[in-house]
């Protein structure tokens, strides 16, 4: 349980720096407490499209990653960024993505700051 709570305020902080960084990643809210709250539901669906969905892509490209040594990962993770600012959408939530090169960028802030935030915040049950 403890590993889901920082995973998910990592992915929290991740997608705040990305927020703060890149003008056409959008987090609205009337108080920064609604923001807060908004920023942790968008970071929860994150998690789980990088839980389910994400797996099953990887598996259906992979010769893709072969033939890219790998590149494709900035790809898969920049459309993981734009279903996830699509399903914030249905779910009423104020988190928006503009356009493909804003999620490609995003993506790779948010894999660095996560990474980085898993790194320093401690990850035991």
């Amino acid at each position: 349980m403890k590993n889901f709570v920082v995973k998910t305020l990592a992915n929290a902080g991740a997608l705040g720096v990305a927020i703060w960084l890149l003008q056409d990643i959008t987090l609205t809210g009337e108080s920064t407490g609604k923001k807060a709250w908004t920023l942790i539901l968008v970071a929860l669906v994150f998690g789980l499209v990088n839980f389910l969905v994400k797996p099953i892509v990887k598996l259906l490209t992979l010769p893709l990653f072969i033939l890219t040594l790998g590149l494709i990962t900035l790809v898969v993770n920049a459309l993981m960024l734009l279903l996830t600012s699509w399903l914030a959408e249905q779910f009423d939530l104020s988190f928006h993505v503009e356009g493909f090169w804003t999620a490609v960028l995003g993506g790779l802030i948010i894999s660095v700051v996560s990474w980085a935030l898993n790194v320093v915040l401690p990850d035991g049950d």
